[in-house]
């Protein structure tokens, strides 16, 4: 059979039709995912490397942080943005600040600093709810905006506005800042799911009044989605914001950031890759989510998608059985998608076979071979009745310890 025979997908059944090829990817990692309240902000060494790795992921743009926060922070950015300018770095620097100057100006800096355009991601909440708590007037938040963004504008940044709270704000709210924001020269506004109360059909639903929004300015105005996983759905979303043609998603390194953080970047590069939106070489992937974990301390669970423990690690005996018969017949592409929906070669790992309680002699088998060890039968048998007599996986010193104890 042919390989596009070998897999039904009934994923594209029924499936809307893509308003867009895909869609950019900006790396929130340095700015929202470090907010989250148990994140470590790295070094800057660790966020200049993260930056490199951005590039080799195809990943095309990154928020370098929030150089209002304060000299340290603003020292940070300015020097991520030269780095990406000495060194050419094809990745479109942007921060995020206040509609207020006093949080503009810093970026301002940092741009001449470095001499590169940095991008402003001019934000203000939005929401009824939010105008509430803040005793806001919409003329007192559109006066904001239009001061921001034609600050912004007059001194030569790209400016894209932010109205947090997108999921939960009127559409007659929104229609004013984001009219404003764009007749004040603005090139982009980004739909926010700030605390992550967005469905799928809701996603959907203000993608939809957004670009017909876009549409009506008759301006070429690009839209952002930025999502947090509170409910669960910060991929789901991001996925129908792509089928539903917006220019670029945010996500972040392991997902972190603000509460139960955002859309996982490395989920959503292999999402991109397998829905044929992206061809993006992802070898990389486990040494950009490693550095993340490491420099964040964010520890990555053993059953993340793609770059945990367990992702393509199995002891299970009709498993195994299944992709070593794979592996046995000298075919890769298939040992690589007998039991896993994502290939583990797309991201620089491989299919691993350990020996358990729940093993069958073929684990063994497999074990005892890709060590340099002969399957005797009799070893075999040995190591699987130890297997069974376990509550948990035989650890590679307790395999070798049987078997020194069979060749006595």
């Amino acid at each position: 059979m042919e390989r596009h025979e070998l897999i039904y997908d009934w994923n594209r059944l029924g499936a809307p039709e893509r308003a867009a090829v895909g869609a950019e990817l900006d790396d929130e990692t340095l700015r929202d995912g470090i907010q989250s309240a148990s994140i470590s902000d790295p070094p800057v060494e660790d966020k200049i490397e993260l930056l490199h790795l951005m590039v080799k992921l195809g990943i095309q743009s990154a928020d370098i942080g929030l150089p209002g926060a304060g000299p340290q922070a603003l020292a940070a950015v300015i020097a991520l943005a030269k780095e990406i300018a000495d060194k050419r770095l094809p990745l479109y620097p942007n921060c995020a600040a206040r509609t207020v100057i006093a949080d503009i100006a810093p970026v301002v800096e940092a741009s001449q600093a470095a001499g590169i355009p940095i991008e402003a991601s001019v934000f203000i909440g939005s929401s009824p709810i939010r105008k509430y708590v803040e005793n806001w007037e919409l003329d007192f938040m559109v006066r904001k905006v239009e001061e921001a963004v034609k600050f912004g504008v007059s001194h030569n940044l790209p400016v894209m506005f932010v109205t947090e709270d997108t999921t939960r704000a009127d559409p007659e709210s929104l229609r004013a800042l984001y009219k404003t924001a764009i007749d004040c020269g603005a090139h982009r506004i980004c739909l926010a799911d700030t605390v992550g109360y967005a469905t799928p059909e809701g996603t959907r639903n203000l993608m939809r009044w957004a670009r017909d929004l876009v549409a009506e300015t008759g301006v070429d105005v690009k839209i952002d989605w930025h999502g947090h996983n509170d409910r669960g759905l910060a991929l789901i979303n991001a996925l129908v914001a792509i089928d539903e043609g917006v220019n670029r998603v945010h996500a972040c390194g392991l997902g972190v950031g603000e509460r139960c953080g955002n859309v996982a970047m490395e989920v959503l590069l292999v999402n991109m890759r397998m829905l044929g939106l992206i061809e993006n070489d992802l070898s990389s992937l486990r040494e950009y989510c490693e550095l993340v974990s490491r420099a964040c301390g964010a520890p990555v669970a053993y059953n993340h998608p793609v770059i945990g423990a367990d992702a393509f690690r199995t002891s299970t005996g009709v498993h195994a059985a299944a992709v070593m018969k794979a592996m046995k017949i000298g075919d890769a592409w298939l040992a690589d998608r007998i039991y896993s929906s994502v290939p583990a070669g797309w991201v620089g790992r491989h299919q691993e076979i350990e020996v358990g309680p729940m093993s069958g002699a073929s684990n063994v088998v497999h074990w005892l071979e890709t060590h340099g060890y002969a399957a005797d039968p009799d070893v075999v048998e040995t190591i699987l009745e130890a297997a069974k007599r376990s509550r948990r996986l035989l650890a590679e010193h307790e395999i070798r310890g049987i078997l020194q104890g069979c060749a006595k």
